[in-house]
């Protein structure tokens, strides 16, 4: 007998009941982050592509081996393979799927990484996905005008390589770029938004005078940085421009840098991160 089980609307697995009850008591001793895990989004629980290639050809797993599955929006399962063929894997759960919420600040970034080149931009993106960037978006100013269409696919990869290295179970979504003059609304809405500017009020110092929000925004300029009139209207919408340190630094290093301090700092205001 089967049931289908669903913890989101993104997530459902095929539980034999008979199985189930059998495994649940081992299977609740193992520590989390100890098995393989692989990214499932669709409506029944088969690994298919680039995760099903990482799974048998890499991993080389094969039947009863166990394996963890998420969905990008906090769902997480342990769960066997239960079947390979040649084009999946069918993986059979062996617990009830869980829904993990997240209690952290939900911190966007929107950063000018159009122009950078020698895997930079890979670089960048892997990292804000380890330190928990809700979203990243490519920010598109006057000397970093565009971005090309076709990196999109081999971004998505990176995000979704870096949350399964890092554990993370809520997905970083990558948004389309965006212009500085519709950036400025989103900054005017929201409460907690820093601007990485040269020669600003060092960014500890703050912090130190702010309140924790449930979102904030990062915003850093291109190579060049942005230009003064964009420098103007981002602080004129609500932005705070912040110091980084007195040298100069590259987009994707200033990108981290504030990221990773805005990260800590939500942290020690008593904000858990899931």
């Amino acid at each position: 007998m089967q049931a289908l089980i669903c913890c989101s609307p993104r997530l459902a697995v095929v539980v034999n009941r008979k199985t189930f009850s059998s495994l649940r008591a081992f299977s609740s001793n193992q520590s989390r982050g100890g098995l393989p895990r692989f990214f499932s989004d669709g409506s029944s629980v088969r690994v298919q592509g680039d995760e099903f290639w990482h799974m048998t050809k890499v991993l080389r797993l094969n039947t009863d081996d166990r394996v963890e599955l998420f969905n990008g929006k906090g769902g997480l399962v342990e769960g066997s393979i239960e079947r390979i063929d040649r084009t999946g894997a069918d993986i059979i759960a062996l617990e009830n799927p869980k829904l993990v919420s997240t209690n952290t600040t939900q911190w966007h970034v929107y950063a000018a990484f159009g122009t950078l080149k020698g895997g930079r931009s890979d670089w960048l993106l892997e990292k804000c996905t380890e330190l928990g960037a809700s979203s990243v978006t490519p920010l598109l100013t006057e000397r970093s005008p565009s971005i090309s269409e076709n990196r999109v696919d081999r971004l998505q990869r990176v995000i979704l390589a870096a949350a399964k290295q890092c554990q993370r179970l809520h997905e970083m979504a990558l948004n389309p770029p965006l212009k500085v003059s519709d950036l400025l609304p989103i900054v005017s809405q929201t409460k907690l938004s820093f601007l990485a500017a040269a020669e600003s009020t060092p960014v500890l110092n703050t912090l130190a005078q702010s309140q924790s929000e449930p979102v904030g925004s990062i915003i850093i300029g291109p190579e060049g940085d942005f230009t003064e009139a964009e420098v103007r209207s981002i602080v004129e919408a609500g932005a705070t421009a912040v110091g980084l340190g007195p040298h100069r630094l590259r987009v994707e290093t200033a990108t981290i840098a504030l990221l990773s301090t805005a990260m800590l700092w939500s942290d020690s205001r008593g904000l858990s991160d899931n």
